[in-house]
């Protein structure tokens, strides 16, 4: 079970850090008309091409003049000769105007980017920090929303539906036709991720004791470096953000298998009233241990109680001392 479910917190990485690679920003300069063909009559080098019609850096040395800004210049002109086609027009390039790129970027990168398909530079960089930031919002919304629900409908209901609108909303980012597209579905993943990959935690510190919940805690987050690893060695291999947002979601789908490996947390179902099944499943847990139940498991009336089962509220955060001091140590620590 462990196992399992440490495979959700390596599946969460390209999520919560693939920005580094699907927003990857290579260096551009502005798409001219007329500097393509000029450059192969004159059978210049990419380097001589740079040199003779981007714009040098800034007064301050910044790159935003070399990649935003273009010469106003026409250069289908066939009075530009090839050894320095700007020294007719003014023997100060500075004296040149300049202009905004109008006609698209050029991209100096092997692959493809968010960034470079949708033109997420310059005027429309603050794009890509809205992009990650709709992930950061789902994260914020999914981590406050998805305790109340687990302890609503149960650990393993909630765990299988973010699984399912994660895995789907990845792929259909990965086919969005325009950036509002791709934004909307980034927000959905950014809702549910954070959210499944909380419940993923909570099963397996449900499912041992007390002695072992903290170990289980960091072999879950060291599941996560994992990913880390492993995305940065995928995103190597595909540098077209289309393709690595395929591969990095469709093993999500494999998640939903679960449904039958992954059981229900007995916690949960004792505090549900819901013994017989908890029992059902202690038995299980014990059978593939090779352990004998404990005492006090053994006690647990395994017909339904007729009490009230314990309803969830935020207010159980702060209802006693010794779990408010523990929320606010959290709240602090994060």
């Amino acid at each position: 079970m462990f196992f399992l479910l440490s495979l959700l917190s390596v599946a969460f990485t390209p999520i919560y850090v693939g920005i580094v690679f699907l927003g990857f920003t290579p260096d551009h300069r502005c798409r001219s008309p007329g500097v393509a063909e000029l450059s192969l009559r004159c059978g210049w080098s990419p380097a001589e091409e740079l040199n003779y019609t981007v714009p040098g850096p800034g007064p301050g040395g910044e790159a935003s003049a070399r990649q935003c800004r273009r010469y106003e210049v026409d250069w289908n002109q066939s009075t530009l000769s090839c050894a320095d086609p700007l020294a007719s027009l003014d023997t100060n390039r500075s004296r040149l105007p300049l202009g905004p790129c109008r006609d698209g970027w050029l991209y100096e990168t092997p692959g493809s980017s968010i960034v470079t398909e949708f033109n997420l530079v310059c005027a429309n960089s603050w794009m890509l920090d809205l992009f990650q930031s709709s992930v950061n919002v789902g994260f914020f919304i999914g981590s406050m929303s998805i305790g109340y629900l687990a302890d609503r409908f149960g650990r393993k209901l909630c765990l299988l539906t973010t699984i399912l609108i994660n895995a789907a909303s990845g792929v259909l980012m990965a086919i969005s036709p325009t950036y509002t597209w791709m934004l909307i579905f980034r927000l959905i993943q950014g809702l549910v991720s954070k959210a499944s990959w909380l419940i993923g935690f909570i099963l397996i510190t449900e499912f041992v004791g007390r002695s072992y919940r903290r170990t289980v805690g960091i072999f879950y987050q060291a599941a996560f470096t994992v990913g880390l690893l492993m995305l940065a060695g995928v995103a190597y291999a595909l540098p077209h953000w289309r393709w690595l947002q395929f591969t990095v979601t469709l093993p999500n789908f494999c998640f939903l298998l679960y449904y039958w490996c992954i059981p229900e947390s007995p916690r949960w179902l004792i505090s549900q009233n819901k013994n017989a099944e908890a029992m059902r499943i202690f038995k299980h847990i014990a059978k593939k241990n090779g352990k004998s139940l404990p005492a006090s498991l053994q006690r647990l009336r395994l017909e339904e109680e007729t009490g009230k089962k314990l309803n969830p509220s935020f207010l159980d955060l702060v209802r006693t001392p010794q779990i408010r001091k523990h929320t606010l140590i959290l709240m602090y620590n994060w």
